[in-house]
């Protein structure tokens, strides 16, 4: 993986649940990992290894979902010696889901 996430960026990250009662549209963002057509959107983290956020896969906005992520997965991927990316902290800085367009254009945000 490409500029895997520091520890102290991934303790930043509200722990799973705890933003159940925050609007969708409302959700810090607080990562962005991407490989070609493909986005993951991190809003809350386990501690360990599961994420929840947003997942675009292959540019299919149609198919677009929240759901848990697994970072070793995420890790492990690597398409033709392309290994996955995550934006570098001081290009990404946390932002409610409504900010990002591929959310907000795609996703009916109550």
């Amino acid at each position: 993986m490409w500029n895997e996430p520091s520890k102290p960026r991934l303790a930043s990250i509200p722990r799973l649940y705890e933003t159940e009662s925050i609007p969708t549209k409302d959700k810090l963002i607080y990562l962005h990992f991407f490989l070609y057509a493909c986005d993951w959107y991190i809003a809350e983290y386990d501690g360990e290894d599961l994420f929840y956020g947003y997942a675009i896969l292959n540019g299919d906005m149609e198919n677009a979902e929240w759901g848990y992520i697994s970072f070793s997965e995420l890790k492990s991927i690597n398409v033709n010696g392309i290994e996955i990316d995550c934006e570098l902290e001081e290009f990404w800085q946390p932002v409610p889901a409504s900010g990002i367009p591929k959310i907000k254009i795609y996703e009916d945000l109550p």
